[in-house]
């Protein structure tokens, strides 16, 4: 049976989605799964003995328990060097983004897994080659997206255009997490409050700040409700 799979993006970049998607893995793998991870497209990476490596990638691989540099290739097919805009690397590089490529590369970790964890780059319309963005990715490789909400001012806009952007894409939108990236924020509850209001269901986690990373226990209840498939806007 093919793994299910799910698409981490967020209201912008920044939001701490490496740290969910990590955490998600490691709940999910605490639950008996067995995870897969990728990182598509990567921009901003450094040189290693064995090539260029993205650290949001390594973080991926290392909470799927993939020790193995040797797949790293499978995780991260596009990893450019330059912090920037995807797309702008990729054209820098000489090379153009295939999505149909990402997606075989999807189903291979998928043969051998219960979930594929995806982790996108920047926020949902981050533009991936000249004519694509990560909303085109989600869609070829047909799974839902799990929304972080960066909590910070201006985060009730970038939310509500967020759902709305993932569903005219036709990508169904199994929920939201939010991420407390601002600890100077004013008003969060408040905000939190709002934004369940206004997005129409409460969050599936509410992440603290937490520098030094997420334990797997913050999101075990997500990682339940996922394996069971109860959650859904």
């Amino acid at each position: 049976m093919s793994a299910r799979g799910i698409f981490v993006t967020g209201t912008d970049t920044g939001v701490g989605k490496t740290l969910i998607a990590c955490a998600l893995v490691r709940a999910l793998r605490e639950e008996g799964a067995q995870v897969a991870v990728m990182k598509p497209v990567a921009s901003g990476a450094f040189q290693t003995p064995d090539g260029l490596r993205n650290a949001d990638a390594l973080a991926l691989m290392d909470a799927a328990g993939m020790k193995s540099s040797a797949r790293y290739d499978e995780v991260n097919p596009y990893c450019f060097e330059p912090a920037i805009s995807p797309h702008i690397a990729a054209r820098e590089a000489g090379i153009t983004v295939d999505t149909s490529m990402i997606k075989q590369q999807y189903d291979k970790l998928a043969a051998d897994a219960d979930w594929v964890v995806v982790e996108g780059a920047g926020g949902w319309y981050a533009p991936i080659n000249e004519h694509q963005t990560m909303a085109d990715l989600a869609w070829a490789l047909s799974i839902p997206a799990l929304m972080v909400v960066g909590l910070k001012l201006g985060c009730l806009n970038h939310a509500q255009l967020t759902r709305l952007a993932v569903e005219s894409h036709g990508v169904v939108l199994t929920g939201w997490v939010s991420s407390a990236i601002d600890p100077q924020m004013s008003r969060p509850e408040a905000n939190l409050e709002a934004l369940g209001r206004l997005l129409g269901v409460p969050p599936l986690a509410v992440v603290p700040h937490l520098p030094e990373g997420i334990p797997p226990i913050a999101l075990a209840p997500l990682a339940r409700q996922l394996t069971q498939r109860t959650i859904s806007f």
